[in-house]
């Protein structure tokens, strides 16, 4: 399971980084150039976007690469990873796979804790 919990979260992670460049990068080029009406709008916190597009990939990988040695504190930094990513992107087409690696990921780790598996 921890294997697993390790696989998914540097995937999450990754996919996650993604997601966060082109979220930055739209929040970003909407700040420089200004609206464009119907067409490219301000999302309603521009900050909050930034912080998770940065903050909730590092701590999916993070959490990823500590899952075979600190379980339960790599299961509780991707369940955060993955509730960032739900609360700021939502669940759409392109942030599924990372909320969902991410969120499977830190429950294999944390009952990897919980039954004392070692792989």
């Amino acid at each position: 399971m921890r294997n697993a919990a390790q696989i998914l979260g540097v995937i999450a992670g990754v996919i996650g980084m993604i997601v966060g460049f082109f979220s930055y990068g739209y929040v970003s080029f909407i700040e420089w150039f200004g609206e464009v009406p119907d067409v490219a709008e301000q999302v309603r916190d521009p900050m909050l976007i930034k912080t998770v597009s940065l903050l909730a990939p590092i701590l999916s990988i993070a959490g990823g690469a500590m899952a075979r040695a600190r379980p339960i504190w790599a299961g509780g930094m991707l369940i955060v990873a993955a509730a960032g990513m739900f609360h700021a992107f939502d669940f759409n087409a392109f942030t599924m796979f990372p909320i969902a690696m991410a969120g499977l990921a830190g429950v294999l780790a944390l009952a990897a804790a919980g039954a004392g598996v070692d792989d």
